[in-house]
């Protein structure tokens, strides 16, 4: 994921590292108890219209698809803040989805069965993390985040009002978020409609597969691809990460 897992998680071995972003993207619901009934949208007419005229592989996936839900995952959880995505996500880089789960499951149980706030994990022994299962660099990080939301340079209002470069440079900023972790917040975190992983691997798979190209495809021929989905492409790669889910 580079740095996060995104699909089981992307799919079992993502991107060079992530597992949790796909397995949040693209993970089938089970209910929609956790939310309390309310189910996410399927997905926008405007953008899947968008898409199907830009890129008529990608209209095959959409029109195979005519109820999707990009963000079904959300059935399953409850709301989560900025801070509590930002714990999912480091604890997700580089590990597969049962180990993200497990570590996740071990730091709710240390803060009675919830995540905790910033301050709450800022008053707490930095052993927890460690012994939730998280490296000390990954622990590290989730403190220096924590640090930032108790001093005001992040909140969730904030966040929501940046653009996404602006987002992608105030996390990055701290020690152990790199872009891929950034981009995944800003998709699975904020929700915004035009993010592109582009380092994602199983993102790639999904392409040469979709595509027939005869070779996983480069960084330039992903970049010419995703512009056709403008501005749309987070819509667009969750119907390709579907698509290699259910492959």
């Amino acid at each position: 994921m580079v740095e996060i897992v995104l699909t089981e998680r992307l799919l079992q071995e993502c991107s060079a590292g992530g597992t949790a972003i796909m397995d949040q993207v693209q993970r089938k619901p089970k209910d929609a108890g956790a939310r309390g009934g309310k189910r996410a949208p399927v997905a926008d007419r405007k953008a899947r219209e968008s898409l199907r005229t830009a890129d008529p592989v990608l209209a095959r996936l959409i029109d195979a698809r005519p109820d999707f839900r990009p963000r079904a995952w959300m059935d399953e959880l409850p709301p989560l803040d900025s801070f509590g995505t930002l714990i999912f996500q480091v604890a997700g880089q580089q590990l597969s989805v049962s180990a993200t789960r497990t570590i996740v499951s071990r730091i709710e149980q240390h803060f009675g069965g919830h995540l905790p706030s910033p301050a709450e994990l800022l008053a707490a022994d930095p052993h927890v993390l460690r012994a939730s299962g998280m490296s000390t660099r990954k622990g590290e990080t989730v403190r220096a985040l924590a640090e930032r939301f108790v001093d005001g340079r992040l909140s969730d209002k904030a966040l929501s009002r940046m653009t996404d470069a602006e987002v992608e440079a105030a996390l990055t900023e701290v020690p152990g978020i790199g872009p891929w972790t950034a981009r995944g917040f800003l998709l699975v975190g904020l929700d915004r409609p035009d993010v592109f992983l582009s380092g994602d691997l199983a993102l790639r798979r999904a392409v040469q597969r979709t595509y027939g190209f005869d070779h996983p495809p480069t960084d330039e021929e992903m970049a010419e691809l995703a512009d056709r989905w403008r501005p749309y492409r987070s819509l667009a790669v969750s119907y390709l990460f579907a698509s290699e889910y259910d492959a």
